[in-house]
């Protein structure tokens, strides 16, 4: 499918094997390129690299390639910089340009290299988690943590730079790990709660009936899983590619349960079961668990009726995935660490919370006993 911003149009090719067999479209992607560099997450099997290194020179390009390390603490300035140096110190021009063969992390920092070197060169994404190939891998985003501090704050540096091609290739999730491919399930049922306003009404009542196809990664049921949260994502991004609307039809949206969760997201200690040698949670966890508090935040502000995060809960559970936490401190320390926020506007931190099946909506956030009760909602 196509995403069309102001800024690039690009294609989104989902359906197994498409990494591997995608020549033409990268020729036609990368059209006058010599040199490309390919920024690998270090957790990828071996032979996936070299396979798909080989396929990029076979498609007429010099290749050369570095790893990436994949956790939150290494996303920062100083690990950029590093990635950097192989561009230049290869003299890639204008016309070259940059693939990220990996997950979120790999995509958010190869974009953002992309972006900044030489003000800019193109870029192609291969996303190795369900959670970029929905998400993360669609729309631009691009950056880096920044620490302040003891506190990493999420994406607070970066840039909205589009690809030039994204290529979805289910089968490079046959060797992730349940609790990762479960991560990027969270994305999906946050996509499912905004999804009446971007023509797909049915996604959550979809995601119900086939809940045991997507745990168990039926190939069919995960391309079509992956396709129609690519649409979703695209519609929202083509109508407002830089997140400049508070509108109903603002990019904005896609933030539905991320307040809450990169709150926790980088808290240490944090695990989403008892045993705490999980912890820290995982991006997707955390976003589970801010959709959660998303949800009981509009029950309590009337947004929405009685029952609604039970409801959620009742999905999320179905899809393996954590309702409650375990190790938080004290709601009023997560609070405080919502008010670093990137939605804040004039010092007033906003939310995303639903109105109702599948609708939406950016509103003030409200008191912070209110914020203090739906923190208590996951708390183990």
């Amino acid at each position: 499918m196509t995403v069309t911003t102001p800024s690039r149009t690009y294609d989104v090719l989902i359906g197994a094997g498409v990494a591997m067999s995608s020549a033409d479209r990268l020729r036609a992607a990368l059209a006058g390129a010599r040199k490309v560099h390919v920024f690998v997450d270090g957790s990828l099997r071996n032979a996936t690299v070299v396979a798909f290194l080989a396929h990029v020179r076979n498609a007429g390009f010099e290749v050369r390639d570095s790893p990436v390390l994949v956790s939150e603490d290494a996303k920062v300035l100083q690990n950029l910089y590093h990635m950097l140096q192989p561009l230049a110190g290869r003299e890639l021009d204008r016309a070259d340009a940059v693939i990220a063969l990996g997950g979120g992390i790999v995509g958010d920092m190869a974009g953002f290299a992309a972006a900044s070197y030489r003000r800019g060169i193109r870029w192609i994404n291969v996303p190795t988690t369900l959670l970029s190939m929905v998400d993360a891998s669609v729309g631009g985003k691009t950056g880096v943590n920044l620490r302040v501090g003891l506190e990493l704050q999420k994406n607070m540096l970066g840039a909205f730079w589009q690809p030039s091609l994204v290529l979805a290739d289910p089968t490079l999730l046959e060797s992730l790990d349940d609790r990762h491919y479960r991560s990027g399930l969270a994305e999906c049922v946050k996509h499912a709660l905004l999804s009446a306003d971007w023509q797909d009404a049915e996604l959550e009542q979809w995601m119900r009936a086939n809940a045991a196809l997507i745990v168990a990664r039926d190939p069919d049921t995960l391309t079509e899983l992956i396709a129609r949260n690519v649409a979703i994502k695209a519609r929202v991004v083509g109508t407002d590619e830089r997140e400049e609307s508070s509108g109903p039809s603002g990019r904005a949206l896609l933030n539905l349960g991320h307040t809450f969760g990169h709150a926790i997201e980088t808290l240490e200690n944090v695990s989403p079961s008892p045993d705490r040698s999980l912890a820290p949670l995982h991006h997707g966890e955390a976003v589970a668990l801010g959709l959660i508090c998303a949800a009981r935040t509009a029950e309590l502000t009337r947004h929405v009726g009685d029952g609604f995060t039970d409801h959620l809960r009742g999905l999320l559970k179905t899809l393996h995935l954590p309702t409650a936490a375990h190790g938080l401190p004290a709601p009023a320390a997560i609070i405080e660490r919502m008010h670093h926020d990137k939605k804040v506007l004039s010092g007033k931190l906003r939310l995303i919370l639903p109105t109702g099946p599948g609708t939406c909506a950016v509103v003030p956030a409200p008191d912070d006993d209110v914020l203090h009760q739906a923190i208590e909602a996951i708390q183990a």
